[in-house]
């Protein structure tokens, strides 16, 4: 699975579709924060089954996924099996329609003969597509699932814990995000996710720690800049607050974060003196 996963900051509206999920909450005397980063299609899906017909379809979603959701429903008319759902559903996901793709991938993974890794990997890219349209409930149903398959996947506690942040369950994704980076310590989005959670339940002592581990594994993490500054904001260091929102708008200026960043400092500007 991907490791650029789902990092959770708030969750009210939703703006955006297959792409990216991004999500706003206004804090009374404060800038506008929090984003959930961009959800990918999988570029190089699991194989739940073998065969040239499913390799030839999986290359053709790489650049032309329409053709493949095509290609996809005739070999499923055909008899393509598991195959054809499973490229039929990943392109569903690309093509602007994540919420059809992941019934396809969840009817798939409760039906298929394949091992329990294939299968807990479909259900993986499932829980991604249902967080695409916030979907939060059946994605952690999903991440709940394929964590029965594959007890020890470090991305689905991950995915689990950004599922339970958008439903306000704080405390149960800090405990995904805890167990996450016992079986894989130096994951800075883990870190910086669980700082948001222990934000979310005021913890700040808990957040600042994460965040700043986060920032020894990167220095130039925009994500965990992003949360640094927050953090300083709600403890009135504005100046470290612009500091680090000025770092993460520089690190990727094209980026989401790079824009929230932006947005964070002018209204920066207002916000004290509002």
């Amino acid at each position: 699975m991907s490791r650029r996963l789902p990092v959770f900051c708030a969750s009210l509206v939703l703006v955006g579709g297959v792409a990216a999920a991004v999500w706003w909450l206004s804090v009374p005397s404060a800038p506008q924060t929090e984003t959930l980063t961009e959800l990918p299609v999988p570029p190089f899906p699991p194989r739940i089954t073998e065969g040239s017909a499913y390799e030839s379809c999986l290359a053709t979603l790489a650049g032309d996924p329409t053709s493949a959701a095509s290609m996809a429903e005739a070999w499923e008319g055909k008899g393509g099996g598991d195959g054809a759902v499973h490229c039929r559903g990943l392109a569903l996901i690309a093509v602007g329609k994540p919420a059809d793709g992941a019934e396809l991938l969840e009817q798939l993974a409760q039906r298929s003969s394949a091992p329990a890794m294939a299968r807990a990997s479909v259900l993986g890219q499932a829980v991604q597509a249902r967080l695409m349209v916030a979907q939060a409930d059946k994605a952690a149903d999903d991440a709940s699932a394929a964590l029965r398959l594959s007890p020890a996947d470090t991305e689905l506690f991950i995915m689990r814990a950004s599922a339970e942040g958008m439903q306000s369950r704080f405390g149960d994704a800090v405990e995904d995000l805890s167990q996450a980076l016992r079986l894989e310590g130096a994951r800075p989005d883990a870190l910086v996710l669980r700082a948001v959670m222990h934000r979310k339940l005021n913890q700040l002592d808990l957040a600042q720690a994460d965040v700043t581990q986060a920032l020894a594994l990167d220095p130039d993490d925009p994500d965990a800049l992003l949360e640094r500054g927050i953090l300083r904001q709600r403890m009135g260091d504005w100046d470290g607050a612009r500091t680090d929102w000025e770092h993460a708008r520089g690190v990727d200026p094209n980026s989401t974060t790079a824009d929230l960043a932006a947005q964070n400092l002018s209204l920066l500007e207002a916000g004290p003196r509002r």
